[in-house]
């Protein structure tokens, strides 16, 4: 179900403060009780690789930052993680990388894709984060058994899209539309998101960005707060932020909003709101967010995959296990479980497709 608000509604409640902003998220929380009720998905994330052939102003490992040792996972290492998330009751897992697309990238993800669907029966979701790809990349791997890709627009904005990245044709706001599309039409859960608080932005471009994920019927959403990174362009520009929790309040607010306009979409607590504050996940499940994506890539790896400052980073000997338990444990404390050996898809997505067959008949 689809909820309209108006530009000025998204405006308005972006901006409230107080009680007000308590009544929004009250309201949030009851919708989402009434939609996709108390359960958390489960979404283990595996950082694949840092290399990257993009060149955003954001992101810390852009292909002009040689800070960051690159990396890429073997095959026995992926996998590997993936059996344990299986074993913990994961009802998927999420590969992430950043953007690249040489047909040896292209293989590696297919592989991983078949066996990890061979390996468990079919039981394990997919969820795919690779970036921009060409349609017959996104076909194959759907084919071979990716269910979900989630790819973020950043900014609905094409002018502040443009202050984001470079000038040229490998960074273009179209493209990205383009790819949204060309998801869509495969067949997959089609997720998508954006960075709150980002220099330049404003509360109006955050109202179109949930107006444009609603017009294009999202299946998922994962966004949260712009958190900025020392070795990128966009730092120059840090004056121009808005203080860290007045992000996290619009963080949450816009995840609220989000679940009030698209009842029964998944809703991602994303990572980044732990980089401001401990509690952050938990405070987004409250107002409206399904969905966890507890990070299982192999600890010694996590520090080269620095998107952005103060990103929570595990012990040297954490394999994933006491984050998963720490979780639960807060969880419940919230009336909330984790919905552990279950997918989780899109109640959305299954609503759509139904309709769909329908319609071809």
């Amino acid at each position: 179900m689809k909820v309209k608000l108006s530009k000025e509604n998204l405006i308005e409640f972006l901006s409230c403060k107080g009680e007000e902003e308590r009544k929004l998220f009250k309201h949030a929380a009851l919708v989402k009780e009434q939609h996709v009720g108390n359960k958390v998905y489960l979404r283990g994330l595996i950082e694949l690789s840092n290399r990257c052939q993009k060149d955003c102003f954001y992101c810390g490992i852009r292909r002009s930052n040689h800070s960051p040792h690159r990396y890429m996972l073997s095959h026995e290492e992926t996998m590997e993680a993936v059996k344990r998330a299986y074993e913990r009751g994961y009802g998927s897992v999420t590969i992430q990388s950043g953007e690249w697309s040489s047909q040896e990238f292209i293989k590696q993800i297919d592989r991983i894709v078949r066996e990890v669907k061979q390996a468990t029966n079919g039981a394990l979701g997919i969820t795919l984060s690779c970036g921009e790809q060409q349609e017959d990349t996104y076909r194959r791997w759907f084919e071979s058994g990716a269910d979900r890709y989630l790819l973020r627009v950043e900014t609905s904005s094409e002018v502040l899209y443009r202050k984001l990245h470079p000038n040229d044709n490998a960074h273009t706001y179209l493209q990205r539309v383009k790819a949204l599309e060309a998801l869509r039409e495969t067949g997959y859960q089609v997720g998508t998101g954006v960075m709150i608080g980002l220099p330049f932005q404003t509360i109006e471009q955050l109202a179109d960005d949930l107006l444009f994920m609603w017009q294009i019927d999202i299946d998922m959403c994962g966004m949260g707060p712009y958190i900025e990174h020392p070795n990128t362009p966009l730092y120059a520009h840090r004056d121009k932020l808005l203080p860290l929790e007045e992000r996290l309040h619009l963080s949450w607010k816009m995840v609220a909003l989000l679940r009030l306009m698209m009842n029964d979409i998944n809703i991602a607590a994303t990572t980044a709101l732990e980089a401001i504050d401990d509690n952050a996940r938990e405070k987004a499940i409250a107002v409206g967010a399904n969905v966890v994506m507890p990070n299982i890539t192999p600890a010694k790896y996590r520090p080269g995959y620095l998107l952005y400052e103060n990103k929570p980073l595990p012990a040297a000997n954490d394999d994933g296990e006491g984050e998963l338990k720490s979780l639960e444990r807060r969880l419940r404390d919230m009336n909330h479980v984790i919905a552990y050996f279950q997918q989780g898809n899109s109640a959305h997505y299954g609503k759509r497709f139904n309709l769909l067959k329908t319609d071809l008949r």
